[in-house]
């Protein structure tokens, strides 16, 4: 049959092989079948297999003009949205909405319709094809509700000869599984593309956390509390004098110290942390102060203190409540006269390190109980920083865990995103624990 004009852009349609017997369509249709999945599984665009389905159902069996038709929120219509055997100018007429027409009435009722003859159903409109450019033998449209998690999105409809030997019932049946496959294709495009959104959100969120003025330390948020104890941070960066760092475990007082580090002109010299909390007793004196060779059984030569390693930087004492009282004399000691005696020695080293003093107690109070001396409490609270618990900063809360998320991901090779609703959980979450609670929770939750 010549092809009239209209046709002379669309691929061609598929042969027909009429004489064939039952078992060479069920053939046909395994086949089919097991195409489409190889290119499912090939993990391409949701356009090439869809397209690809169509091309298939029209060469092997003698479906034509396939068109797959899913809601467009642009037109606010539903429209062709892939096709085989229509031109651009068919596929562009192919605007429906619900209840008109045969394709809007599979849409409205979500239900499948065969129609025997178009040229005897006057509910077929001939938008997106022209009689003329169809055979003048009697043909048939059916069409087929997709469904994407329970849901009608769109639907899958074709011609076919009216009068063939294939059955309607075959025909009907490998559209419905194809209609299925198409369903699945466009769930997981679906859930891609959600997953996309959320990771370029993620970035987004990221990269504005990077922007801001915080960031410059490593401290990520912008809420009024935490930007108030910046403030004060680098009001005092310069500056020689002791620094206390006050706050409920977790609050991130470690990052401070460093950002104070950062930010003052000692920033290229060492910075040390000694956890208090972390360290027997009896070891205190040699681990700040350092000891000469033959100090104690074992001292085979001398180690310099963490006070002498220190040197012209920053050393950060953390959980100073923790520190024993006789502890407490020698480090009075050392900040009043800027020396150290090394265990086993005679001789007073000169220190100049800057001391950054960070504790969860009330000073105030173990002093009053006699656990930490009084001229100590003063000589390091010259300067006191108060860091905001995490309650203070839920706004910083989304911006914290894509941070740890990221982190974390890299860490372990993951690739776990945070939905809106978690989101939304971790930011109305109490967290007790502060930052540290929150951190662990968000490894916990990409490991697990």
């Amino acid at each position: 049959m010549a092809s009239s004009p209209a046709q002379a852009h669309a691929p061609a349609q598929g042969t027909l092989h009429e004489d064939e017997p039952p078992a060479y369509w069920r053939a046909q249709e395994m086949l089919l079948i097991q195409q489409i999945i190889g290119l499912i599984g090939k993990g391409l665009q949701v356009e090439n297999i869809l397209h690809e389905m169509l091309h298939l159902l029209s060469e092997m069996l003698g479906l034509n003009r396939g068109r797959i038709v899913l809601w467009d929120a642009e037109s606010g219509l539903f429209k062709i949205r892939y096709s085989y055997g229509l031109t651009a100018a068919e596929k562009a007429r192919g605007l429906y909405q619900a209840g008109e027409g045969i394709t809007g009435r599979a849409l409205a009722h979500e239900q499948l319709i065969i129609v025997q003859d178009i040229d005897h159903e006057p509910d077929f409109l001939f938008r997106a094809v022209d009689r003329a450019t169809l055979p003048q033998e009697p043909v048939a449209f059916l069409v087929i509700p997709i469904r994407v998690d329970r849901r009608t999105v769109g639907v899958l409809g074709c011609h076919r000869i009216r009068n063939r030997s294939r059955p309607f019932s075959d025909d009907i049946t490998i559209l419905r599984i194809c209609a299925t496959l198409a369903g699945q294709v466009l769930e997981l495009n679906e859930i891609l593309d959600r997953k996309t959104r959320a990771l370029e959100a993620h970035n987004q969120m990221l990269a504005r956390a990077l922007e801001t003025h915080s960031a410059r330390y490593g401290i990520i948020g912008t809420a009024p509390a935490l930007l108030k104890a910046l403030a004060e941070l680098e009001l005092v960066a310069s500056a020689n004098a002791n620094v206390l760092l006050l706050g409920e475990s977790g609050t991130g007082k470690e990052v401070f110290a460093r950002a104070l580090h950062l930010a003052s002109p000692r920033r290229d010299r060492p910075f040390i942390k000694v956890n208090c909390a972390a360290i027997p007793e009896s070891l205190f004196e040699s681990e700040l102060f350092g000891y000469e060779r033959g100090a104690f059984t074992g001292a085979s030569e001398a180690r310099a203190g963490w006070f002498e390693q220190a040197g012209s930087g920053t050393i950060l004492l953390d959980e100073i409540g923790e520190l024993p009282l006789a502890m407490q004399t020698k480090l009075l000691r050392t900040l009043q006269e800027g020396t150290v005696t090394r265990l086993g020695g005679k001789k007073e080293i000169k220190v100049d390190a800057r001391l950054v003093a960070a504790t969860n107690r009330n000073l105030e109070r173990e002093v009053a109980a006699g656990r930490f001396r009084e001229d100590l409490y003063y000589r390091i609270n010259v300067i006191p920083i108060r860091l905001p618990t995490l309650a203070e900063r839920r706004d910083d809360i989304p911006a914290l865990a894509m941070h740890f998320v990221s982190r974390f991901n890299e860490a372990n090779q993951r690739n776990v995103n945070l939905t809106a609703d978690a989101m939304a959980r971790l930011r109305e979450h109490p967290w007790p624990g502060n930052i540290r609670q929150l951190s662990n929770f968000i490894e916990r939750l990409v490991l697990l």
